[in-house]
């Protein structure tokens, strides 16, 4: 683990530029890191795409390089058929650039959940979170089923809202500037509504997620990580996983790694679990992550759920078209369409992101589009 800590502040959501900060978060807050693979497997080269020259979202023809650009794209990465069609950085971004994932990362929490599901670590996700993190007990979550967690149900109290910074997001996100357990942030939650009724988005959930890992494996997620899918996915690089002031990571929101990296996360759930042959997740747990399975899961406005996005094990589901996709803060992303065999992986860095609550402060629905025209091209 890093031994240094500038703590040098984020300044998230306050409309300051980001580039920088992302991409060197391993200088600025001590981190795990979890090494590239003993036998890195490069991903091949394919044809080349050209990307579309505009794409149309709610009536509007957008220029997509002007629309890159206004959200501060630092890296674009474009995969079909398990090779690289497409690839480009921006603002001082390359192909070794450890970017910041930011909640991309709670989809590989949910693959390790998986894993540790796979081979009997972790019982069945019907057991409670407290089976295998008891510190919990008297909480929000004592009792509450892995499932319910893993598919952001959990019940507990929670306000996501980025731009009030009285937020809990905001006060859990201090925790990595001014010090402190995120183990005890969690066990301090207190219950809002029934588990397994409303999809209230918790990063805080995701941490629950890795307390169980951590828990039923005896494993760091830093170490269960590399073993079960960083070396066996032929990482062409290290990445880093960012810990509080206890060594502990933080799973909601604090793995950084290059894009190429993130992009195999997606090409693996596309190709079933499987990767290069070798199965890594069983295919009913890729299958059951992305597809919503309750009414507050579905996609759509409801009133069960705090968005109009479908979501399932840690993975959102915009529509019923088969697609679904990682999404991170100022816009990372990783989005697997499997009917068109496309993999996208992007990471930016939108200072404006998450000024106030109104879409075009967020451009989720504009990326989303974007990715659609690609995968369609």
């Amino acid at each position: 683990m890093a031994s240094h800590w500038t703590t040098r502040p984020l300044g998230l959501f306050q409309g300051g530029p980001q580039v920088e900060n992302f991409r060197e978060m391993a200088s600025t807050h001590p981190a795990r890191v979890v090494r590239r693979a003993a036998a890195p497997a490069p991903f091949e080269a394919g044809t080349r795409l050209e990307l579309p020259a505009t794409f149309e979202f709610e009536g509007q023809n957008l220029d997509t390089a002007q629309f890159l650009a206004e959200i501060e794209t630092t890296g674009l990465l474009v995969v079909r058929d398990g090779r690289i069609v497409f690839e480009r950085y921006w603002l001082g971004n390359d192909a070794t650039t450890q970017a910041a994932s930011w909640s991309v990362g709670k989809s590989f929490v949910s693959a390790l959940v998986g894993v540790a599901v796979d081979e009997g670590a972790i019982r069945s996700i019907e057991d409670p979170v407290t089976r295998y993190a008891p510190s919990l007990e008297g909480g929000a979550y004592d009792g509450v089923r892995i499932k319910d967690v893993l598919q952001m149900s959990s019940g507990a109290r929670w306000n996501e809202d980025y731009s009030d910074p009285n937020s809990d997001i905001n006060r859990w996100l201090r925790i990595l500037d001014d010090g402190g357990s995120l183990d005890a942030f969690a066990a301090g939650c207190v219950r809002a509504c029934e588990p397994g009724t409303f999809n209230r988005y918790n990063t805080t959930d995701t941490h629950v997620l890795g307390m169980v890992v951590r828990g039923a494996t005896g494993r760091s997620l830093t170490e269960y990580l590399r073993e079960k899918l960083w070396n066996p996915l032929g990482a062409e690089a290290d990445a880093f996983w960012v810990v509080d002031s206890t060594g502990v990571e933080v799973a909601g929101g604090g793995l950084n790694a290059v894009l190429r990296d993130y992009a195999r996360l997606g090409e693996l759930y596309r190709n079933g679990g499987v990767w290069n042959g070798r199965r890594l997740l069983s295919e009913g747990w890729v299958r059951a992550s992305v597809t919503p399975d309750a009414p507050h899961l579905m996609p759509g406005s409801r009133p069960s759920a705090d968005h109009s996005l479908g979501y399932g094990f840690q993975w959102w589901v915009p529509s019923d078209n088969g697609a679904y996709t990682a999404i991170g803060v100022y816009n990372q992303y990783v989005c697997v369409d499997p009917a068109t065999r496309t993999v996208i992986a992007q990471t930016a860095a939108f200072r404006r992101y998450a000024a106030d609550a109104s879409a075009e402060f967020y451009r989720v629905g504009e990326c989303l589009t974007l990715f659609r025209a690609i995968a369609d091209a």
